[in-house]
């Protein structure tokens, strides 16, 4: 029997003090980890007061630095192999989403991903091969793995906002063409908005757009 990882991060409370109605969960790009993104927290809780935010490390140390985490290796970047580490390390993040979600009392409904980099292409594998939709998925610089299965693997088509700076060195600018391509392909709400001039980041533009992104869709 597979054992599967749990993973565990830094959290924020949300701003109404009281109990979470709604879960978003930060999920960090390769090298870094939860405390990297845990730092979004505070400005989006301001516009989603009765949030919790989760940001949970990655299951495996970095193997290109001596510090930070990674959800699955990227010393071969050659499709297949990033297609085949996202699929083994999905099941650990679908593992931490349920089990966060049923320790509030809240569903899928009352969710949202937000990812950055690598954290992004998590969001865009694991939200769609989801029984039920969460209610938005928001990556930024990040790109969607496997577009060719993703039609035939959908269970569920949560609305989704991808923000990209045009300037990525990191991450190529293009990625964020092919997966608004590929989800709008594959049948779903997809927006996409270009940071002109931004590197491998996120800026306070990107930011406020993609809150208010997360406020129409946790708005129920």
């Amino acid at each position: 029997m597979t054992v599967i990882p749990r993973l565990s991060g830094p959290s924020h409370p949300p701003a109404s003090d009281a109990a979470p109605r709604k879960l978003v969960i930060l999920l960090h790009g390769v090298g870094a980890d939860g405390q990297d993104l845990i730092g979004l927290a505070p400005p989006l809780s301001g516009v989603l007061p009765d949030a919790e935010f989760l940001a949970p490390d990655g299951p495996e140390p970095c193997d290109m630095a001596p510090f930070g985490r990674q959800w699955f290796s990227l010393q071969d970047r050659t499709p297949s192999r990033m297609l085949a580490g996202i699929q083994a390390t999905a099941p650990i993040l679908d593992a931490f989403i349920d089990e966060a979600l049923a320790e509030r009392g809240l569903t899928d409904a009352d969710l949202a991903l937000v990812g950055f980099s690598q954290g992004t292409m998590m969001s865009l594998h694991v939200a769609p091969r989801r029984t039920r939709a969460c209610a938005g998925v928001l990556g930024f610089s990040g790109a969607l793995l496997g577009p060719e299965l993703l039609p035939a693997e959908a269970r569920s088509k949560p609305p989704v906002m991808l923000i990209h700076g045009d300037a990525d060195q990191v991450v190529p600018f293009g990625a964020l063409g092919a997966a608004r391509a590929a989800l709008d392909g594959a049948g779903f709400a997809v927006e996409a908005e270009a940071r002109p001039g931004l590197g491998h980041g996120i800026d306070p533009e990107g930011l406020t757009a993609g809150a208010r992104f997360l406020v129409q869709c946790l708005a129920g």
